[in-house]
């Protein structure tokens, strides 16, 4: 009689084990939502006149954490946290590239703008750096910070006859990470165009 319960108990356990498992199997999956950055597209350029100088943009580098495609925030200067299931679509510093060599296309400063493809026959290279695309949770409310570094090199004399760096900061409506996407998007823009503003021009840029 013993035996018999025993083994009853036994099979009771594993059918109980058997069900948790196959209700965790059966629970709500949790997939990553996935973001993009955009801004608006830049007015179309202007007639060229006299404009022969080229350029090419190389894409932006950026530290390893913003490579890695989730949505980062920090919670002290020194604490960096990644949102799991908020990700990036696109690499934020392929979006950066193509948005900075649609302005530059669009400034009418140069005959012709493309992505740097390892070859030098254009004028000029411009090259640059995100350095910071990020929440903020230390400063008093939520924030976003968007920083980036620029610098452009003469081709034929590897010299730098341009360089620039901004820093922006944008405030988050709400607490959700759309809202962040959102502030981000707008901060970006921003950062964008104080970087470029004035748009380097050979005509402005002192021979070296």
């Amino acid at each position: 009689m013993r035996v018999d319960m025993k083994k009853h108990l036994n099979a009771a356990g594993f059918a109980l084990a058997a069900l948790i498992v196959l209700a965790g199997c059966g629970g709500a999956v949790k997939y990553p939502n996935y973001y993009t950055l955009h801004t608006p597209p830049p007015p179309d350029p202007p007639m060229a006149e006299n404009i022969h100088a080229t350029l090419a943009v190389r894409e932006f580098r950026s530290p390893t954490y913003l490579r890695q495609g989730a949505i980062v925030y920090k919670t002290s200067p020194e604490q960096i946290g990644f949102y799991n299931y908020h990700r990036w679509a696109v690499d934020p510093r392929e979006f950066l590239t193509n948005a900075v060599a649609d302005r530059l296309r669009a400034s009418g400063n140069f005959s012709q703008v493309k992505l740097y493809d390892g070859r030098l026959d254009v004028d000029y290279v411009l090259s640059g750096r995100l350095e910071e695309l990020e929440e903020i949770d230390y400063e008093g409310g939520v924030k976003v910070r968007v920083a980036i570094s620029t610098q452009m090199v003469r081709v034929a004399t590897g010299a730098t006859v341009w360089t620039n760096s901004v820093s922006e900061v944008g405030t988050v409506s709400q607490r959700d990470v759309p809202a962040v996407v959102s502030a981000m998007n707008a901060t970006m823009e921003r950062a964008i165009e104080k970087l470029l503003t004035p748009t380097p021009a050979p005509a402005l840029i002192k021979a070296q």
